[in-house]
């Protein structure tokens, strides 16, 4: 069985007959309840305590993961480096097992990845790390899979690559086979999701962390491309196709070019839904305009592009008042197409792929028109999204204001109804 999870930041109103999923803070909280043996963690994130209103959810949590700690339950934790993390140390002191990933040393990175092991049985993987503000001021998106030991062994062993860098420094030259990849691109896992017959598989990056028979995150998304017979939607924080270093920015072609590929090569219609905030690199729009202008005058070549922008109305406050103001983002990172679906950690800039720590999540299947299909609810989630009020297109502007160098423009009646016309974004 799989199911989706989102958390969906208080204010956020959709319509009606907008389509809504189990809560994250549930599916995790669910989770912890029906561990018997053990619980792995995989966060970027570890900052579930705070004074805010909204961070009531993330001390319910981690009062849960103290609790499980007196309950003879191995907590096996991994976190970046960089974390200084009162909750990995309160946990710790309890008897979690913590382990610290030096991204810095091994690939001048960072850790990014999110996923839970439970019981060897249960899985969570998607945007959300262990922070308070993914369970209140954040939109994420995740899936739960349970009672999956097939996919939860393959997940396992990338578990068990991060542990075994425990107290390193360096990466080694060739991995122990123990670390192979159980399920790949080219075999895939035959399984049933909620009656739905699928394939899945799951990728790492950086391809440093790559052994025998585990996918490439690059390589995961192109076999999801590379499928599309008719749409390919994705949602990400940031699109940014650069790699930058310390002295310069180069572009970075592995995914935009992709897309470039399916647009103008096999007609494959593209939505791109991308979040709105201040620290958005206005090079994002650049790029975005370049993918437009690839459609000009070429028939049956069809990309969109909206903006998903939450704090627009706070745009413009002061200084004292943004200090006791969290900003609200979508940060989903998702892609969906016709057959397939990829979940992943990352926002699709280049330095993520190439540097950082990360987990992807591969679904296939082929009849996506039952409710139950996994694709067809991100499908579902993605249109209530793009047709939202919140999702709005770009208009260049010749003078910035406080909120950005564009002008958002607010969608139509027509269109802020949720796929009211039943046609596609």
């Amino acid at each position: 069985r799989i199911a989706l999870v989102e958390n969906i930041p208080e204010g956020l109103n959709y319509s009606e007959n907008a389509p809504f999923h189990l809560s994250l803070f549930q599916g995790w909280m669910n989770l912890l309840s029906m561990a018997k043996k053990s619980v792995d963690i995989v966060s970027s994130h570890w900052d579930l305590n705070h004074s805010h209103p909204s961070a009531c959810q993330g001390q319910r949590l981690f009062e849960k993961l103290l609790q499980l700690t007196s309950q003879s339950i191995e907590i096996k934790l991994v976190s970046d480096v960089t974390a200084d993390s009162k909750v990995l140390e309160a946990l710790k002191s309890k008897g979690a097992e913590v382990t610290y990933m030096n991204m810095t040393a091994y690939n001048k990175g960072r850790l990014q990845s999110s996923f839970w092991i439970v019981d060897k049985q249960h899985v969570y993987i998607g945007s959300a790390g262990l922070d308070w503000r993914s369970l209140g001021q954040m939109k994420e998106l995740g899936v739960i899979f349970y009672n999956c030991s097939c996919l939860v062994l393959d997940l396992q062993r990338i578990f068990a690559l991060y542990s075994s860098l425990k107290f390193k420094s360096r990466v080694p030259q060739t991995w122990s086979k123990r670390l192979y990849g159980v399920y790949d691109n080219e075999k895939k896992l035959q399984l049933q999701l909620n009656e739905t017959k699928s394939q899945a598989f799951v990728s790492n990056s950086p391809k440093l962390f790559c052994p025998k028979n585990r996918s490439f995150d690059i390589d995961a998304i192109y076999s999801v491309i590379d499928d599309a017979k008719q749409y390919v939607y994705i949602a990400v924080m940031d699109y940014l196709p650069i790699s930058s270093t310390s002295t310069k920015r180069t572009y970075w072609p592995d995914l935009d070019g992709k897309i470039r590929e399916a647009l103008v090569l096999r007609s494959v219609k593209v939505r791109l839904l991308i979040s709105f905030r201040k620290e958005t690199d206005p090079l994002t729009f650049n790029f975005i305009s370049s993918l437009k202008a690839i459609c000009t005058e070429i028939a049956n070549c069809s990309l969109k592009v909206k903006f998903f922008d939450l704090e627009r109305e706070n745009a413009c406050i002061t200084k004292e008042q943004r200090n006791h103001t969290f900003p609200r983002l979508n940060r989903n990172k998702y892609m969906v197409t016709d057959g397939a679906a990829y979940i992943g950690n990352f926002d699709w800039v280049g330095n993520d792929f190439t540097q950082n720590a990360g987990t992807g999540l591969v679904i296939n299947q082929a009849d996506v028109r039952n409710n139950t299909s996994i694709i067809k609810q991100l499908k579902d989630v993605f249109e209530r999204d793009w047709y939202s009020p919140y999702a709005r297109t770009l208009q260049p502007t010749k003078q910035p204001n406080c909120s950005s160098l564009f002008r958002l423009r607010l969608p139509s009646n027509k269109t802020a109804m949720y796929n009211a016309s039943g046609k596609d974004p």
